[in-house]
């Protein structure tokens, strides 16, 4: 009887701390680029991932991969994440922007109806309680703006939390 107890307890406190798992795929002998690489892919994605466990219940296993040929980054909705060479790229902004990919950012049908018909009942308020009554979240290229993270540019500490809030938030609308 105690070990079902025990059991339940470890199912309902597991099921309520859901994280993004990220695994980073390494060369077994790798070269001193590559492990450059995995330094830093590993510090931006430690910290882009503890940001989305602060502000989000999402789940989601990614697997990470340092792909010379990609020339920034790219990510899809079945978890795959891949870094270029360009060490520009190798930041929690970037890994950030590209976890939100493999939560259905511009990856999904129900992520290009919301924005096509601006059906965001959960994120816009949310916006607009940031930037006024009249800001709208707009949608390209399988993106989303403001809070997108989709440039250096953008990267703020303030605005790291609001991207993983609007993501959660498209997530509750059904992204």
């Amino acid at each position: 009887m105690r070990f079902s107890i025990i059991g339940a307890i470890v199912t309902y406190v597991t099921a309520a701390s859901a994280t993004i798992n990220w695994t980073l795929q390494k060369a077994a002998n790798p070269t001193a680029d590559q492990q450059d690489a995995y330094t830093r892919i590993e510090s931006a994605m430690k910290l882009a991932a503890a940001r989305y466990a602060r502000f989000t219940d999402a789940s989601k296993t990614v697997r990470v991969y340092y792909a010379p040929g990609v020339p920034t980054a790219e990510a899809n909705y079945n978890g795959d994440l891949r870094f270029g060479s360009d060490r520009a790229y190798m930041t929690e902004r970037t890994a950030m922007h590209e976890i939100a990919h493999t939560l259905g950012v511009g990856q999904t049908a129900a992520f290009d109806r919301n924005c096509a018909a601006n059906n965001w009942p959960t994120a816009t308020p949310l916006l607009r309680s940031w930037d006024g009554a009249a800001a709208k979240i707009n949608c390209g290229g399988g993106h989303f703006w403001p809070y997108g993270l989709n440039y250096e540019s953008e990267w703020s500490e303030t605005n790291g939390d609001r991207h993983v809030q609007m993501v959660d938030a498209m997530l509750a609308d059904g992204m």
